[in-house]
């Protein structure tokens, strides 16, 4: 493992370094013209009025709007925090030398990760009232959502901890200590250090599914942009003012997630980077 994320992907070579960066520079470019167009189209249909933006300078509107970015990051923060403890005990459960569990907990995983997360919202939308089971409207939305990413965590999980080197299990197996105590002592902490980047990844993942709630009238922000242009008749400006809203909002937690991973870099070392070290200082000793 040469750097923190190497248990997820492989570090790319120079020339698909180059192919990206060729990559990012085209679609960069391929944006900004489309942007431009799109600006000079709205231009020449009067979308781009000062008349038609000023009502977004007034503080009613954004407290309007603020109420739904709270109830956005209600949502995200209670299905992270039930998503997370399940994921880590599923991603245990399918590393478990018990067979039952870790077919058990497969299963689940493949199957949550294969359902679309909208097909679950209509089930708690429209299926269990049917059997009598009627859920309160931020509960059919988080439900749902924690089925989905409690199984991308497993995996997530399970990456970090099949990425450690097994002698540091074995060796606290060798110290009497028992499998599980190991795993939740020795194996996890680091583990979870190492995937912290991409959890905070997927937390940004999981703000843009909470847009899903409009489909179950809960107070988020897409579901108040929907009735706010309603009202205003400024379906344009709306979204693209919520567009802007949740720019910011998912780029804060993107660039806090690159920090952590720069920062891992920086403090984890490689394997073998003691060994390589060592083999230098020996060159550079003198011989008699």
């Amino acid at each position: 493992m040469t750097h923190s994320g190497a248990f997820l992907y492989d570090a790319p070579g120079p020339r698909a370094k180059r192919r990206i960066m060729l990559g990012s520079v085209v679609s960069a470019l391929v944006l900004l013209g489309l942007l431009a167009l799109a600006l000079v189209q709205f231009g020449s249909r009067g979308q781009l009025d000062a008349v038609r933006w000023r009502p977004f300078l007034e503080w009613p509107i954004w407290e309007y709007l603020l109420v739904g970015l709270r109830g956005t990051a209600q949502a995200a923060a209670i299905v992270a925090v039930l998503s997370g403890a399940f994921g880590v005990l599923l991603a245990i459960g399918r590393l478990s030398p018990t067979r039952p569990v870790r077919w058990l907990a497969t299963g689940y995983i493949e199957v949550a990760r294969t359902l679309p997360v909208l097909l679950l919202i209509y089930l708690m939308l429209f299926g269990l009232p049917a059997y009598g089971i009627n859920l309160p409207v931020l509960w059919k939305l988080v439900v749902p959502l924690t089925i989905a990413n409690s199984a991308v965590v497993a995996e997530i999980v399970r990456a970090g901890v099949l990425s450690l080197p097994r002698g540091q299990t074995e060796a606290a197996l060798s110290l009497g200590i028992g499998r599980a105590q190991t795993m939740r002592f020795v194996v996890l902490p680091q583990a979870l250090r190492h995937v912290t980047p991409s959890l905070v990844t997927q937390l940004v993942s999981l703000i843009k599914d909470t847009s899903l709630g409009y489909v179950v009238a809960f107070t988020e922000l897409l579901y108040r942009a929907q009735v706010l242009s309603a009202y205003n008749r400024l379906l344009i400006q709306t979204f693209l003012v919520v567009s802007l809203v949740y720019l910011v909002f998912n780029g804060a937690l993107s660039y806090v997630a690159a920090r952590l991973r720069t920062r891992l870099k920086r403090t984890v070392a490689p394997p073998d980077a003691d060994a390589e070290q060592a083999a230098d200082r020996e060159l550079e000793l003198p011989r008699g």
